[in-house]
């Protein structure tokens, strides 16, 4: 299934899609294949003679003179948007009751053919496209340059544009939405609880629930679906937590689409990670399965920022500014000591955007790693021969290291010459002692 993760798009369109949303959790547009790519050609003109790279779990021929139109055709098939006319293909469109000029929610009145006494040109087309990539950069040796082929070639990448759409494929007295909240806390939260709320009212919505601790709230019989309102959520964003609680885990996916048609549920909104995407994708297909007609819409929950197409994932400003405080803690320390050398490790899985806008923010790190930038600890342009340098002309230095730098550092001591270092292994770990008698602590794959 395709990814879509703007946050326009479920706060807005939500009624006009009737399919499943998951989410692509790499923020690189060429969805983190760019240096691979790039390893991939190189290694493959060495050994074969072909320019060859891989595009998800697809080998892409650079010698192919289609392979450009090919890799459009795959971009556009990942990244295609489930509708309800998928599985219901006469399935009758009617106005939107969403206009931001009108602010107080639809009255029955006008549940007939919700007339509007103006026409109003703020939304979307269909057919409307964004661009992913802006940049046409000439040559993969260029500052930042994120290249499919060796020569940098320009491939245009279309997205759907996202935005309250002019049909909708639900009545809003017809929809029973109900919003879901796993895994763990994240800042903000009752934030978006809130808004998927207060806009689901705005188009004429009148029966919302919260669905409590997660998915296990589709089974466990002690657990009451809990009744949402404007008049509920006024004031939730003001308390940290989710409202509806969370947990990890659940029924079946089969449990959870009978509980939702025992309840009459045909509007889901799942906020979550990885793990419970993957359960909304499964609870889409499950849907499809048995022609429900049920609209599920995933919204990303992770402080990393690394959703692709959305400028900004929630939870992440509140991870940066609470990242500098343990940054400045790390400094101080490192620079009340002979030789202090502070590190700080952040959160941030397979990106670094944690890392890096907290070590800009500080202006007290001297050394940022992260997963985007591969970096190499010996040697004359090393990690430990700058740190030796810091520590020779400011006597003290802070790194900041987001949890997924280096992983894809190969690690191995057998073809690595260390000078002036040793390597001691100690309980199927490797320890990297140097000589400012600091202690590396690094894995089999390189991670610090």
């Amino acid at each position: 299934m395709g990814s879509v993760s703007h946050a326009a798009m479920i706060s807005s369109s939500k009624l006009s899609y009737g399919g499943g949303i998951s989410y692509n959790k790499y923020k690189n547009p060429q969805l983190r294949t760019s240096v691979v790519s790039l390893r991939n050609w190189r290694a493959s003109s060495r050994n074969l003679g072909v320019l060859a790279a891989q595009i998800g779990n697809k080998e892409i021929d650079f010698s192919d003179p289609d392979w450009k139109t090919k890799y459009q055709r795959d971009f556009e098939s990942r990244f295609n948007i489930p509708h309800i006319t998928d599985v219901f293909p006469d399935a009758d469109p009617i106005p939107s009751t969403f206009c931001l000029k009108m602010r107080t929610p639809v009255m029955e009145d006008f549940a007939g053919g919700y007339p509007s006494d103006e026409e109003w040109h703020g939304y979307i087309n269909n057919s409307d496209r964004v661009l992913l990539k802006v940049i046409h950069y000439s040559s993969p040796t260029s500052a930042g340059a994120e290249c499919i082929d060796p020569n940098c070639t320009w491939v245009e990448q279309w997205v759907h544009r996202a935005g309250p759409r002019e049909k909708i494929y639900f009545k809003p007295e017809e929809v029973k939405a109900a919003i879901v909240t796993c895994g763990g806390l994240c800042p903000g939260l009752n934030d978006v609880i809130r808004q998927i709320v207060i806009t689901l009212e705005i188009y004429g919505v009148k029966k919302i629930v919260g669905i409590p601790f997660g998915y296990r709230g589709f089974s466990d019989e002690g657990l009451s679906e809990m009744p949402l309102s404007r008049k509920v959520v006024q004031n939730v964003h003001l308390s940290g937590g989710s409202l509806l609680g969370v947990s990890r885990g659940g029924p079946s996916v089969s449990d959870i689409v009978d509980s939702m048609e025992e309840r009459g549920i045909n509007m889901l909104f799942v906020l979550g990670g990885n793990g419970t995407h993957a359960g909304a994708n499964a609870i889409h297909d499950e849907c499809r399965r048995r022609r429900m007609r049920v609209a599920v819409v995933g919204v990303p929950k992770t402080i990393d920022n690394d959703i692709l197409m959305m400028d900004k994932t929630f939870g992440f400003d509140t991870a940066v500014e609470e990242a500098q405080r343990a940054i400045n803690s790390a400094y101080i320390e490192a620079h009340s000591a002979y030789h202090g050398i502070g590190i700080v490790k952040l959160m941030g899985r397979n990106s670094g955007f944690i890392a890096m806008h907290a070590s800009l923010a500080s202006g007290q790190i001297d050394i940022c790693l992260i997963p985007e930038v591969p970096f190499h600890l010996h040697g004359p342009l090393g990690v430990l021969r700058h740190l030796k340098f810091l520590i020779e002309t400011k006597g003290s230095a802070v790194l900041c290291v987001a949890e997924g730098a280096g992983q894809v550092w190969p690690f191995d001591e057998t073809e690595v010459e260390f000078p002036k270092f040793f390597v001691e292994k100690r309980e199927e770990k490797v320890f990297v002692l140097v000589e400012l008698g600091v202690e590396f602590f690094v894995d089999r794959k390189g991670a610090l």
